[in-house]
């Protein structure tokens, strides 16, 4: 197989370990910290974990293990989108195990969770694994979205790990695959399988994190790669002078990823969902805050400038947001019925007759193309499909009809010319930071040394991230801890707290004092491509978030 320059000698790179996790495994002691309780909904999701619930915080440190002494085999699975840094995630598992004893054994399920189901699989070998040592993407095994959550499937499960007499599995994926970890682990603790689940913390998103979950893997490179390419068109921009680009980047639920990118890229604006929602903003709201930097920069003669959308805006906004909660209850219980029709004045009918009136309204008001967005394909929870919905089309068509009225009126004399952009895949397979190779290298080690002290139904964690790797920190936190009860397809279900940009936090403070500058004038900066060698200042360098949340 020929290989890149780059690919060979990000192979031969040696990822930072915390220096505890640099002690030979029989010298890493486990300490249990307090005891844990679910962010809300306690009572309920007590009830719901009764084997796993309100266990305590573990940390690692120097000292006599107390680790079982035994063959270990454990089965490793990818869920969900891919993000940079889930091979080292394996690579940090397999060598652990392998330190530990040469007669360890891991196994990677293929495809995801239906890997586990359909006993797909393969023996992870050290020449296999090294092909794939702080390389992006999660070809080593594949991923896949399969949700684990009915008796049956745990039945097989578990009949398939009492097969290879498997001792425990890993799960690395985000929030949903980590509470379908949370489910596995209480159905095996139950069945007294003797068979552990550990989770690993995956999402580029950034939404997956609290007091102690630092950041997930992958938003670092990610939201690196997106400014690289953000940073590129401001300099075009910048350069043509006639353009307004409007980016849409990724972040469903949350907006970590637009902020991080406009942080380190200064647009002209940058929308945060979570702002909108706080301020009941309208679609027309939102639109006036566009175009009032449009005008601003015209009566400057810069008839340019660069926009960042997050990916799940349209779900922030207060009669949108209503809209889709109607949508998604309408098509989860009424599913066969919707389905069965293909015309869409039919569909258009069925709205109108199963939506509230005010909600109706609204998806009357759409343009034709945001309607039919709306009502396409639901994502594997039941969810509208936010990423298919072209909110920066939609954002320039309603700053072109605002700022023809203001022509007519004589307030704005500018051009608008417009170019749109989604960046998703883009960021999910690069060549991980030098951060996130260290960082998801430490979790799957990490996660060996919760396996071996005899835990089960937790995270892997590292953290103290914003210093150098020598001083991480390494532990564990049961997932219950995370949850709460949400509306899931219509019923409420048990799922992992997504994390929200908080507006009263550093990184949006910043933010907020800087961006009225950034929308007058042209501030851009360029961030350049992700380095991977030279002085640490550059290479090893955190996220702004990450480093404005821990600043001292």
């Amino acid at each position: 197989m020929d290989l890149s320059p780059l690919q060979k000698a990000r192979y031969e790179y040696s990822p930072k370990l915390p220096r505890m996790l640099r002690h030979p495994i029989e010298e890493i002691e486990a300490k249990e910290g307090k005891a844990t309780e679910s962010v809300s909904d306690q009572d309920e999701i007590k009830k719901l974990f009764p084997n796993t619930y309100g266990m305590k915080e573990v940390s690692f440190q120097k000292g006599t293990s107390h680790a079982k002494k035994r063959k270990e085999v454990v089965g490793v699975i990818l869920s969900g989108g891919q993000a940079p840094g889930g091979h080292n995630v394996i690579t940090g598992l397999f060598d652990a195990l392998k330190s530990a004893s040469e007669d360890n054994v891991l196994i990677g399920f293929k495809k995801g969770p239906s890997g586990l189901i359909e006993d797909d699989y393969i023996e992870l070998t050290k020449e296999y694994v090294d092909q794939f040592r702080n390389t992006g993407g999660f070809d080593i095994i594949g991923s896949g979205r399969t949700k684990l959550e009915t008796e049956e499937q745990f039945a097989i499960a578990k009949e398939v790990c009492k097969k290879h007499g498997i001792t425990a599995i890993v799960i690395i994926g985000g929030d949903d695959s980590n509470t379908n970890a949370a489910v596995l682990a209480e159905y095996f603790a139950r069945e007294k399988t003797g068979v552990q689940v550990i989770g690993c913390p995956k999402t580029i998103d950034g939404d997956l994190k609290n007091d102690v979950i630092e950041v997930s893997f992958g938003f670092d490179t990610a939201t690196k790669t997106y400014s690289e390419l953000i940073g590129n068109i401001e300099r075009d921009a910048n350069s043509a002078k006639k353009y307004w680009h409007f980016i849409k980047v990724m972040g469903r639920s949350a907006s970590h990823i637009a902020l991080e990118c406009a942080l380190e890229t200064q647009p002209s604006v940058c929308l945060v969902s979570e702002e909108v929602e706080k301020k009941q903003m309208s679609l027309s709201d939102i639109a006036d805050q566009v175009v009032s930097s449009i005008v601003r920069r015209a009566e400057r003669g810069d008839n340019f400038g660069v926009v960042i959308v997050p990916e799940g805006l349209i779900e922030f906004v207060p009669e949108v947001k209503k809209l889709i909660g109607e949508l998604n209850d309408i098509v989860a219980l009424k599913k066969d019925e919707f389905n069965a029709i293909t015309e869409w004045n039919e569909k258009y009918s069925f709205m109108e007759k199963n939506l509230t009136k005010e909600s109706f309204a609204v998806f009357a008001s759409l343009p034709l193309d945001i309607e039919k967005q709306l009502l396409m394909d639901r994502d594997p929870h039941g969810n509208v499909q936010v990423s298919r919905i072209e909110t920066e089309k939609l954002l320039i068509a309603l700053c072109e009809k605002k700022l023809d009225l203001l022509k007519k009126e004589g307030k704005y004399n500018g051009k608008f010319s417009t170019l749109s952009h989604f960046f998703g895949y883009e960021g999910r397979c690069a060549f991980p930071s030098n951060f996130d190779a260290d960082y998801c290298y430490s979790l799957g080690y990490n996660a060996f040394l919760l396996i071996s002290n005899g835990y089960t139904g937790y995270l892997s964690t590292i953290s103290n991230l914003s210093k150098s790797a020598d001083e991480w920190k390494a532990g564990g936190i049961p997932i219950t801890k995370m949850m709460n009860l949400e509306q899931r397809s219509g019923v409420k279900k048990p799922v992992i707290k997504k994390a929200l940009v908080e507006l009263d936090g550093k990184p949006f403070k910043y933010f907020e004092a800087h961006r009225e500058k950034w929308a007058t004038e042209t501030c851009f900066t360029f961030p350049g491509a992700i380095q991977y060698y030279g002085p640490a200042s550059v290479c090893d360098l955190p996220t702004r978030t990450l480093s404005l949340e821990h600043e001292e």
